[in-house]
């Protein structure tokens, strides 16, 4: 087809005047009946290079696709540009069986140019007997990073693709993805076979984008106050886990923030209603785990959040590549504490070794990326395999924005790359650093490298400066990580002339996130300046008074944490006490004011400058989920049911109900502990809270030697605090 006519075709269907980019030769290519791989960052328009050629070729396209809410969105974008309702279809697990019926019966008219399938759909026995059986036109695989182990969203069912296209029929391939190193490229075609595929590779710098990495410190707090500054602009925050999802989404909606979650645990109709509803303006912010955002085409979301550092640097890039589709502003902020980088290597144990060293091998990457205190952008776009002049980035991320100090590096440069040269390039980074600093690890021991020439040779600096060292050496490609031996040091040509003739080598500070833990019982609650040691103290001892004349234990008036926290903030109102963590209104009236009292003379007696911090409202007071949850038992119904109605496990319901009696609320749950235990263990365990100088679950499990389980031992816990607190 002539590039006039293709431009034409380009007006008729879609109502744009040029193509962007690579678009034109990939769909000619494609339309020519060759194999395409597209490398294309989000928001470059990679669905164009399959759904115009698919509109104008006989037959149908199979576009194979991960996601159901991904399927829909694409579905009804092309049918919007067409006066055919059976243009596209999807075909997957929410479709009926009568559903399922139409849309065969539509691709045998001929009506359907393009059908959406997830690849569990292809590997049923029945569709791939229909599909022989009509004209196919070419085979699309979107997202086709999930094909790689070495990808970030690993399908196996994607592995299976090539065998199932061979049995439907021997038509072109196009595969797309936005983000793939030379080795998930690689791994991509080779699986496919189609090693012969023209490769469109475009460049993965997003220049609009804004990138920046904080220490992950009040972390709910912080995100507030962001928000606040990005008022009236869409934005999506990316979490871990489905649990941190509705937590944080309930926290956003208490202080006044139109946001609404968004995971896998959540029905089909919800999912689909709230992407809606994020598409349409109705909500500003969408809190999601990953499952959200594949293929959203919303253009003008204006920050990306990432609450929890992901998996992969290729997951981050993807994800932050959400923000600015438009090319306006967009900004992509991520908070990080290595403890979030131990969670995930212990979601690692268990799998098989290979998926193991993969797995560290990723995390060590966005490690990296996250310590560093080069570019960023620079980073990124190196560990994608392209070169960038950092003074391209125009200060678009913290570390140019905020540089650190440089030194003269030349002498760690070279210690580093004779290590590797004496090592005979096999190992990784970790091993380098202990062999530098001097440190004997049991793999230094074993190999005996502790005998060879260099050994602490750097001792006067620590691991992680080492670490810092070889980041630079690699962004600068004097090194490589070698992906087949998972990750191994290697020399470049470039690092083996630097060896033999050391040049002046520029070494950034790197940045200290030890301090970096993010306080998860601290949600919604800020902290003001350094802890009150003297003032608690002060508060302990009344504690102790009241609880004497009150005859009950100390912990039952305050817990130690609500303590502590109003050791940061000073709270010299009632109102202000409910901002305390795991202090409700309840608690504040019944136990406040005698606090209350002795912080306003601690604080007028010391001149103490309260923190100014604007006041965020705590989860636990207006919780819509609390609220359903203290109904539920007010019905008497069994705890599990509970849970099972909000997706929630039994501990996760039992934490709920310690927040909430902790806080000052009463909640009657006798029904349920009447079922598990008779009265005279009952009263055995409260006899004992109700002598005991702390509420500590450890000294009661060892104090009854396992006559009770931890769970009985919490429920009569949150009935002791209930009954003699509330």
């Amino acid at each position: 087809m002539a590039n006039n006519d293709l431009k034409i075709a380009l007006r008729k269907y879609f109502g744009f005047d040029s193509f962007k980019g690579k678009q034109e030769s990939i769909i000619t290519n494609v339309l020519n009946g060759k194999n395409s791989f597209v490398i294309m960052p989000t928001g470059g328009g990679k669905s164009m290079c399959y759904q115009l050629p698919a509109l104008l070729s006989e037959g149908t396209a199979i576009i194979v696709s991960p996601l159901i809410a991904l399927m829909k969105n694409q579905v009804d974008a092309i049918r919007n540009v067409s006066d055919n309702e059976s243009v596209a279809h999807f075909l997957n697990s929410s479709l009926s069986k009568g559903d399922i019926a139409r849309v065969k019966q539509d691709i045998q008219d001929g009506q359907t140019k393009m059908l959406y399938v997830a690849p569990e759909s292809l590997t049923k026995q029945e569709n791939i007997d229909f599909l022989t059986s009509v004209d196919i036109s070419f085979f699309a695989i979107d997202e086709a990073h999930c094909i790689s182990e070495w990808g970030h969203d690993f399908r196996p069912e994607y592995r299976r693709l090539r065998e199932i296209f061979e049995k439907i029929s021997n038509v072109p391939i196009i595969a797309l993805t936005a983000t793939a190193t030379p080795k998930v490229q690689y791994d991509i075609q080779k699986n496919l076979n189609m090693l012969d595929a023209m490769v469109y590779k475009s460049s993965f710098n997003r220049d609009n984008l804004y990138y920046e990495i904080r220490p992950k410190q009040d972390v709910q707090k912080q995100i507030i106050r962001y928000i606040r500054t990005m008022e009236g602009k869409s934005g999506i925050i990316y979490c871990l886990s489905r649990k941190k999802v509705e937590e944080l989404s309930e926290l956003l909606q208490i202080n006044g923030i139109n946001a609404l979650p968004y995971h896998a645990g959540l029905d089909a109709a919800t999912r689909g209603k709230h992407q809606d509803m994020f598409l349409m303006e109705d909500a500003s912010v969408i809190v999601a785990t990953i499952a959200f955002g594949m293929g959203i085409d919303k253009p003008d979301v204006r920050y990306v959040i990432h609450h929890d550092i992901p998996k992969s640097l290729e997951s981050y890039y993807q994800e932050t590549g959400r923000a600015g589709r438009d090319g306006g502003e967009g900004e992509c902020v991520a908070f990080y504490s290595y403890k979030d980088i131990e969670k995930l290597e212990k979601f690692l144990q268990g799998k098989p070794i290979a998926e193991q060293e993969i797995g560290k091998q990723l995390l060590s990457e966005i490690v990296s990326y996250a310590e560093t205190s080069v570019c960023r952008r620079k980073f990124i776009l190196h560990y994608f395999g392209e070169t960038f002049d950092e003074k391209g980035c125009n200060e678009f991320c913290d570390n140019c924005k905020h540089p650190k100090e440089r030194r003269e590096g030349k002498e760690y440069v070279t210690m580093l790359l004779k290590a590797v040269h004496v090592i005979q390039e096999t190992q990784k980074s970790k091993h380098y650093c202990a062999f530098l600093s001097g440190n004997i690890t049991s793999d230094i021991k074993s190999y005996r490298h502790d005998t060879l020439e260099g050994f602490g040779c750097g001792k006067d600096k620590d691991e992680h400066f080492w670490n810092a060292v070889i980041r630079q050496v690699l962004v600068a490609g004097l090194l490589y990580k070698d992906i087949d031996t998972y990750g191994t040091l290697k020399f470049t040509e470039n690092g083996k002339k630097y060896l033999e003739n050391p040049q002046s080598f520029s070494l950034i500070q790197e940045h200290d996130f030890s301090n970096a833990d993010d306080e998860e019982a601290s949600i919604g609650l800020g902290k003001g300046g350094a802890f009150d040691e003297l003032l608690y103290i002060l508060l302990l001892d009344l504690r102790k008074v009241l609880s004497k004349q009150q005859n009950i234990p100390p912990f039952v008036i305050f817990q130690e944490p609500s303590l502590k926290d109003m050791c940061f903030q000073y709270p010299i109102t009632l109102d202000e006490l409910t901002n305390i963590q795991g202090v409700g209104n309840g608690k504040a009236a019944r136990y406040g004011a005698p606090f209350i009292e002795l912080i306003s003379k601690y604080v007028e007696e010391n001149d103490v400058e309260r923190p100014q911090d604007m006041v965020v409202k705590s989860l636990v007071n207006k919780s819509g989920l609390k609220v359903q949850l203290i109904q539920n038992i007010d019905r008497k119904l069994p705890l599990e049911d509970i849970g099972r109605s909000q997706g929630k496990s039994m501990e996760e319901v039992i934490e709920e109900i310690e927040a909430i009696v902790s806080s000052g609320t009463r909640v009657n749950i006798n029904y349920y502990i009447d079922d598990i235990l008779d009265q005279e263990n009952q009263e055995e365990i409260f006899e004992y809270f109700n002598d005991a100088e702390t509420d500590d679950l450890q000294e009661a499990i060892a104090e009854f030697d396992g006559d009770y389980t931890e769970e009985e031992l919490r429920l009569m816990r949150i009935k002791f605090m209930s009954d003699m607190a509330n």
